[in-house]
């Protein structure tokens, strides 16, 4: 069955499955501790006190930073299994092997309060955040990969898509009368397991990645069968034959390490561009917001019966905005998306600092605040949110692309980190003037993009590679019988050259 634009139903499913079972983990995991968190702080203390301690108010908050920051820092070290791991079980088998790191913490994290540990909570963290960082990454290049060129974008978004739906569940469970309570916040965390179980059993049954089958594996026979599937019909001889140029580009290069990838200056800016990206994504405070809504909310003058709500329809708006990027980015283009929404995050961030300074002074004030809060998830959630993933993707080729997405998630999630574990100390030592750091970094990421960023919608990666050439002062060949890339004017055996395709 062939939908509009050539999305068939094989590809959509495998699109949905991996999404469902890898990436809503990611988004539920960052948000399941926010409700809860005064239940689960009570339970920290209760332990503490009974092995004879008694629990400052800055313990209570290291641990609490802890439990939080855990979970990035997971997302850290799974980033850098990524290489190895896609590189020899593919793209499909990585994702099912993924799925230990969350059976095993939902269990640890089910049974945490019958066992009396708040240690075992902050392992478990860890560990499913391995699942999150292994899946942030794995996903994107798996769909990017089963995509046609004229659905990159929008299956690429797909997977924040399921990330935003992941934290508006969590959001949701989270309400104190559903299971943000002292007895439902274990199974609350538990139920995380439940995607992985699903993707597990069902995601078998889909294709491989053909690229990785074909170039990194040398089966054509399968390559093509899975193609033929993925797009509905047998004649798949061009799309192979364009497969075929790239593997003739990774023979000549080989599968490229970190530490090459930082080496050559065909992929300096690409490099850097990814970089700035994920900083600009996670520094820009979009997971402070998430990791301690409540408190943020309850700073912004929200009653506090009326916070878990407000909550709730901030992670509504998120889906929405990101749903609605799906069907924008192929027409609007990334660049544009990026722009639009690291401007409106800046103008948001300064606003809120004015709204959170002035709000004991002018009655309306914390009605600013919400909104402010409300149209920075917007704008995250159109550009900054699920753009970057969409572009790393693209601006690297099969042989660069696994270690592209280890540093590229590597900066993600150390940023990630970074932000949830100094968010709460910063809020106390600034207060209302936190977020202005934040608008610092979206205006300095926005400036970033706008001068070196180029526009990749509906392109090959031989027209990428073209694009950023000029840049990377390398020069595009392309020739009847070969095609390569190399540097002018340098005639030494240190020359950087690199068989474009």
């Amino acid at each position: 069955v062939t939908f509009y634009l050539g999305l068939t139903l094989v590809l959509a499913l495998a699109t949905l499955i991996s999404a469902f079972g890898s990436s809503f983990q990611y988004g539920y995991n960052v948000a399941v501790v926010n409700s809860p968190a005064p239940d689960m702080q009570k339970f920290y203390t209760s332990v503490y006190e009974s092995r004879n301690a008694t629990v400052t108010d800055n313990v209570l908050t290291l641990l609490w930073s802890l439990t939080v920051s855990m979970y990035p820092m997971g997302g850290f070290f799974g980033s850098l299994m990524v290489a190895p791991l896609v590189n020899n079980f593919g793209r499909k088998g990585t994702l099912l092997f993924n799925n230990i790191f969350s059976i095993v913490p939902a269990i640890m994290m089910g049974i945490s309060e019958v066992v009396g540990s708040f240690e075992i909570i902050i392992v478990a963290r860890f560990l499913v955040g391995i699942c999150a960082g292994l899946s942030s990454n794995v996903v994107p290049m798996y769909l990017g990969e089963l995509a046609p060129k004229n659905l990159r974008g929008a299956v690429g978004i797909v997977p924040q898509l399921f990330i935003t739906v992941g934290i508006l569940v969590a959001q949701v469970f989270g309400i104190r009368s559903i299971l943000g309570n002292a007895e439902g916040w274990p199974i609350m965390l538990a139920l995380t397991g439940i995607p992985a179980v699903l993707e597990l059993f069902i995601l078998p049954f889909f294709p491989e990645s053909p690229r990785y089958m074909l170039i990194q594996k040398g089966d054509e026979k399968n390559a093509r069968k899975a193609l033929q599937r993925l797009r509905g019909w047998q004649d798949v001889d061009e799309e192979l034959q364009e497969m075929r140029l790239e593997e003739q580009s990774e023979q000549a290069e080989g599968q490229l390490s970190v530490f090459t990838l930082f080496t050559l200056r065909s992929l300096r800016w690409q490099l850097v561009s990814i970089i700035i990206m994920n900083m600009g994504q996670q520094l820009s405070g979009v997971n402070a917001i998430y990791y301690y809504a409540d408190s943020i909310f309850s700073s912004a003058g929200v009653k506090d019966n009326d916070v878990q709500y407000v909550t709730v329809g901030t992670g509504s708006v998120n889906v929405l905005m990101t749903l609605a990027a799906v069907f924008i980015v192929e027409t609007s283009g990334r660049k544009l998306l990026l722009l639009i929404g690291f401007g409106i995050c800046c103008a948001a961030c300064v606003i809120l600092t004015v709204a959170l300074s002035l709000q004991d002074t002018l009655q309306w004030m914390p009605y600013v605040s919400i909104a402010c809060i409300i149209i920075y998830v917007i704008g995250h959630a159109i550009g900054p949110s699920p753009i970057p993933t969409v572009v790393t993707n693209e601006i690297f080729r099969q042989s660069s692309r696994p270690a592209a997405f280890m540093v590229a998630g590597s900066v993600h999630w150390l940023s990630n980190f970074i932000v949830g574990l100094v968010f709460p100390f910063l809020e106390k030592g600034l207060g209302a003037y936190s977020f202005i750091i934040f608008a610092f970094i979206c205006l300095a990421t926005f400036i970033y993009i706008w001068v070196v960023i180029p526009e990749t919608k509906n392109t090959t990666f031989l027209e990428i590679s073209k694009l950023f050439a000029a840049r990377n002062k390398v020069e595009i060949v392309v020739e009847a019988e070969e095609q390569k890339m190399k540097e002018p004017e340098v005639r030494d055996d240190k020359q950087d050259v690199i068989t474009a395709f």
